[in-house]
């Protein structure tokens, strides 16, 4: 029964009065286990006021700084049949160096010399364009000439009508010159009869009188007909010089006329000439086309096409070249949660698959078999699998990566964080926190807190 009242006592004996129990607390070994497991505390409570280097872990894979330095698969940019190959996996090639050779198979660009019957046709247009362009400068000339001569003739009307206006003038004064004559004539003859009335003047003077007379009145009469011939010749010339004037301006036009015809054609043979020019460039590097070659210096990973005969289409993938010289790197993924910590410069601890490593994630100085890198890039946008990527170059002021180092190896990373008592530490993952902020030494802080405020 339970010793839970005084009703009902119970008696408990003492087992010192035992002799075994005597004989069991006297051995020495427990002596020594109490020891060593005080000190065993002892020590656990100093460790937890060891210093211990927070970290962030990421897994990768050793991959090239610069993008063209990745593995890259060449395609063909034409359609084709593959006609004969030049390299073989595992080849190195050097840039240019030729690698298949595909034959045509469109039915437009069979012709072996359609490069040169293109560049006849691009020729004999030219020579067509620098025919409309010597037509336009011989109509260009003939309209010159039709101008000169417009002035010319329109200057030599201008004499026509200033030589009429003056025998107009010339002829008007005659005729009244002959009006005086006339009125002379009349008044002798009517005093020849008058006197010849009275007795004083014969018969045959008065006849002479009466011939004068009828010699005024005929000259007046042909003066007259001269006059109005004159002022004809006038009418004429002013006639004249507007035909003149619409004559050449008609022949000017259809010069004028011809003219643009010609610029017409000529621009038109132009952009002949252009889109002729145009297709004799494009069969031109199509035919250098069918020579796929090497976009840089590499190593043949992979023949992504097999046999003779086969046909393609534009943008087939043909080989996989591995460029030959490449800048080597690590690209890491972190947690969502982790990625404020992490900024440009910051340093990371990195052993790869199939080098021996001994790993202590919170005393990377006593570790072995890990190499330095530095982030080189941060992307901003989160890949598939849920994580940010980490672009890692090697440290230049550590150990250099191995040279033995495959594209694709895989990849451990440790990015190094604020160093913390290992007491912190424990409480800091029991509760779930992340690590503290921290920036590095030579790190701007006031960039790293504007990266990390753009990044929240």
């Amino acid at each position: 029964m339970l010793n839970i009242s005084d009703n009902n006592p119970v008696h408990v004996e003492n087992g010192t009065d035992y002799e075994t129990i005597k004989v069991l607390n006297s051995r020495p070994h427990y002596k020594i286990l109490n020891r060593i497991i005080g000190f065993v505390c002892l020590l656990s409570v100093i460790g937890l006021f060891l210093p211990w280097t927070q970290n962030i872990r990421g897994t990768g894979a050793v991959t090239t700084l610069k993008p063209d330095q990745r593995p890259q698969t060449i395609h063909s940019a034409i359609a084709g049949r593959v006609e004969k190959w030049y390299v073989q996996e595992g080849d190195f090639v050097k840039k240019g160096d030729t690698i298949v050779f595909i034959s045509e198979i469109k039915e437009e660009y069979f012709d072996p010399n359609l490069v040169e019957n293109t560049k006849q046709q691009v020729d004999a247009k030219k020579m067509a364009s620098e025919s409309y362009s010597d037509k336009v400068g011989a109509l260009e000339g003939q309209i010159q000439s039709l101008r000169t001569e417009l002035g010319l003739k329109l200057e030599q009307a201008r004499n026509k009508i200033k030589q009429a206006q003056l025998k107009v003038k010339s002829d008007s004064m005659d005729l009244a010159a002959v009006k005086t004559q006339l009125t002379i004539a009349q008044t002798q003859f009517d005093r020849a009869v008058t006197l010849n009335k009275d007795g004083l003047k014969p018969l045959t003077e008065v006849e002479e009188k009466r011939l004068k007379l009828q010699e005024a009145q005929a000259k007046i009469i042909t003066q007259e007909n001269n006059l109005l011939a004159s002022k004809n010749e006038l009418i004429n010339a002013k006639v004249e010089i507007n035909r003149i004037g619409a004559e050449y301006t008609e022949k000017i036009s259809k010069a004028s006329s011809d003219k643009y015809t010609a610029l017409s054609s000529q621009y038109d043979t132009d952009a002949q000439v252009t889109k002729l020019e145009n297709q004799y460039v494009n069969y031109s590097i199509r035919n250098g086309l069918y020579y796929i070659k090497a976009p840089q210096n590499g190593y043949v990973n992979k023949a992504l096409l097999s046999g003779i005969g086969e046909t393609i289409k534009e943008g087939t993938p043909i080989v996989s070249i591995m460029p030959a010289g490449y800048d080597i790197a690590v690209e890491t993924f972190v947690d969502p949660i982790d990625l404020p910590l992490i900024k440009k410069g910051s340093k990371i601890r990195i052993w790869f698959d199939g080098w021996p490593t001994i790993v202590f994630s919170g005393w990377p100085g006593i570790s072995y078999g890990t190499f330095g890198g530095r982030v080189v890039a941060i992307e901003n946008f989160i890949s598939p699998n849920g994580k940010y990527r980490i672009l890692v170059s090697p440290d230049k002021d550590e150990e250099p990566w191995p040279e033995q180092l495959s594209i694709g190896a895989g990849a451990q990373t440790l990015a190094l964080l604020d160093v913390v008592p290992v007491w912190y530490e424990i409480w800091r993952n029991l509760n779930g926190f992340p690590p503290n902020y921290y920036t590095a030494p030579g790190i701007d802080k006031t960039a790293a807190a504007t990266q990390n405020n753009s990044k929240k």
